[in-house]
């Protein structure tokens, strides 16, 4: 019997409004001081013939972000280490055979290297990114195996458990779909950030291709819409909340948001961290991409500069 668990590694984040309602209408439009809770888990399938995980947690080296009252989105105190977190609900690497990658983010990918024996099936379209590089058990999938309801392009990785393209996020973007006891299990990485923009119909401010995340998040509300389904997110308390009492979506009905609760700041240490894709700005290293040199604190980079992995703006960095 097929038993879906959540991978949970950070806790009492929070996320701004503007940062997950603005993708389309623009951060102005919404209030800043609205704050939706924020965390970080990923999630275990456990089909009773195989182990599979959906994304892998952040690097055990991630430094832990200290907000302050500007920070669009702060994922959470550190619970534990990924694998750590895994172990404690009964799995080892060992254990694993496959891992399903929704996309490319290191906050998604970040303990890729612990599994080698476990084959990763990437959507082909992301296979080239930083974050995977030299890893040997990489599986391009091309989406061979047809539609999936109103999905277009899907692949059927095990009885029950399909992969589909989704892109829009980042132009590799992929969701989980696993079926069990009448239910659909929807595992989507970011495709929002909190259940609260799902209801709303709004896109985050984080993506590679507007139209497409646009034509996804459209989709993914259609199937909602005809089949009962329990929406797993990677960014909110919501999902595993979602996956432990079964709560199946009611468009019509979005649930009451719970309160962030009061916020404490930490002291800073001088590196910043993109709240993105997990790139980490040293300044005792600089950045020779961008013809920083070493010693250059984050604030005295230039406007024009970008995260060197996904290109983001100043602003989606938070301090470590």
């Amino acid at each position: 019997m097929m038993k879906i668990q959540a991978v949970k590694f950070r806790k009492n984040g929070f996320m701004t409004q503007p940062f997950a309602f603005g993708g389309e209408d623009g951060g102005d439009k919404f209030d800043p001081a609205i704050r939706y809770r924020s965390c970080l888990q990923n999630y275990v399938i456990d089909t009773g013939k195989e182990v599979i995980l959906v994304d892998t947690g952040i690097p055990s080296d991630f430094p832990e972000e200290a907000p302050d009252e500007t920070t669009m989105i702060y994922t959470g105190k550190n619970i534990k280490p990924y694998l750590e977190a895994l172990a404690e609900l009964g799995y080892k690497p060992e254990n694993i055979s496959k891992i399903l990658i929704t996309h490319k983010h290191a906050d998604h990918t970040g303990e890729l290297k612990s599994f080698p024996n476990a084959q990763i099936f990437v959507n082909e379209d992301e296979c080239t990114a930083s974050e995977l590089n030299g890893l040997p058990n990489i599986i391009p999938v091309k989406f061979t195996d047809g539609a999936y309801h109103n999905f277009p392009e899907s692949k059927k990785i095990a009885d029950g458990i399909y992969y589909i393209k989704a892109e829009g996020h980042t132009k590799g973007n992929s969701i989980v779909i696993a079926e069990n006891d009448g239910l659909y299990y929807m595992i989507h990485g970011d495709v929002t950030y909190t259940d609260e923009a799902l209801y709303a119909n709004k896109l985050s401010v984080v993506f590679e291709d507007l139209q497409a995340a646009r034509e996804t998040l459209n989709r993914i509300r259609e199937f909602i819409s005809k089949n009962p389904t329990v929406y797993l997110s990677t960014h909110t308390p919501l999902g595993y909340e979602n996956l432990e009492s079964k709560r199946v979506v009611d468009l019509n009905n979005p649930p009451k948001t719970i309160p962030v609760g009061d916020l404490i700041f930490k002291t800073k240490s001088g590196k910043y961290v993109c709240s993105v894709c997990g790139y980490v700005y040293d300044p005792a290293i600089g950045d020779e991409t961008q013809d920083i040199a070493a010693g250059t604190p984050f604030e005295k980079l230039p406007e024009n500069w970008r995260c060197p992995r996904c290109k983001q703006t100043k602003d989606k960095f938070n301090p470590a």
